[in-house]
């Protein structure tokens, strides 16, 4: 666990970044530090190990006063991963995620094992570990960056706006694979963001701060979606943060009707049910692909995300196997979210 008590951070011109923050940061669990630029998030994240030192106040890793360790100590036990990465140029990848290893005395041997373990764990080839940062993707060099900050298995790791420098379909990706990752080692985990999308998919717990280095609201994504602590916090989660509240819900009690033509349209399945394409003559054109579908374990969110963009207005789910067994039409789904929330 990390916990900050009565921090403050003041600068020497006189400006407070952070003020009399107390948040506990549960083990185990991602908590994500979002608001808008300035208001002390980033200030926050880099106090826990010591890259900004606080004016006042204390910070516990586990119990321990981070001011009572030898800073390039703590930082050695504590994961880091920043924007761009932040490799080292003229080292090879294997060498970049094998620092810290290095600096705690490990064998060149044990401590390029580990390293190439570490590039498959984050989905790199082990065939790019001697290749130099500026030979690999931004996405690439996201993920050895991910590597070189899990190379000393530390418990707690900072993130620093890891994922906003690359496009978004290469941000999903590495997001996806960050959960993964997450849901086999359980670090505890501070990340910071200004994307409250990012925030409501990454976040166990979200904590919201405001301009003067206050902490406006601590909850769960849901919470602060449902239940806005007031008008800032409200208006930094969104007007379609009701939208966003569907990731929370499930799609398993959903009305499914079966498989059958839809407005002049139907569904063309390949030989093992898989959905292929809308065809006839309620698709503009004749005919369109299925561009999504859904399981029953999906969020309410995907469903109408997918009914909208349908050339039918009309989500198809899948079984295990991919196989088409169900259609949700975009008024049934209107429905149903209608009566989910009328008064029982």
């Amino acid at each position: 666990m990390i916990t900050f008590e009565h921090i403050r951070k003041q600068f020497p011109d006189g400006t407070v970044a952070v003020d009399d923050l107390d948040l506990e940061l549960p083990s185990g669990k991602i908590t994500v530090f979002v608001g808008p630029s300035g208001c002390g998030k980033t200030t926050s994240l880099r106090m826990i190990n010591r890259m900004v030192e606080p004016t006042s106040g204390r910070i516990l890793v586990d119990g321990e006063d981070v001011l009572e360790k030898d800073p390039a100590v703590l930082r050695r036990g504590i994961g880091y991963v920043i924007q761009h990465a932040g490799l080292f140029p003229h080292r090879t990848v294997v060498d970049n995620v094998a620092t810290v290893p290095h600096l705690l005395g490990r064998s060149k041997k044990e401590r390029r094992a580990a390293a190439m373990e570490l590039l498959e764990r984050v989905g790199l080839p082990t065939a790019f570990a001697d290749r130099y940062p500026s030979q690999l993707s931004g996405g690439q060099q996201q993920r050895v960056g991910v590597a070189r900050a899990l190379a000393a298995d530390p418990p707690v790791m900072l993130m620093d706006e890891p994922f906003s420098a690359v496009d978004p379909v290469v941000r999903d990706q590495l997001q996806q694979e960050f959960l993964r990752l997450q849901s086999e080692l359980g670090k505890t985990i501070a990340l910071v963001t200004h994307d409250i999308d990012e925030a409501v998919k990454l976040g166990d717990t979200i904590a919201v701060f405001r301009a003067g280095g206050h902490l406006a609201q601590v909850g769960t994504p849901q919470e602060l979606l449902e239940r806005p602590a007031d008008d800032f916090v409200r208006d930094f989660v969104g007007r379609d943060r009701g939208f966003r509240g569907l990731s929370f819900e499930s799609a398993a009690s959903l009305p499914v009707r079966p498989l059958g033509e839809v407005g002049g349209a139907r569904l063309v399945l390949d030989d093992s049910g898989r959905p292929v394409c809308w065809e006839g003559p309620g698709v503009r054109g004749g005919s369109a692909p299925v561009e999504g579908t859904f399981t029953a374990h999906d969020s309410l969110r995907l469903v109408t995300d997918l009914a909208l963009s349908s050339p039918v207005a009309t989500a198809v789910r899948v079984d295990g196997a991919g196989r088409a067994d169900g259609l949700v039409p975009h008024h049934d789904l209107v429905d149903h979210l209608a009566a989910r929330r009328a008064p029982a």
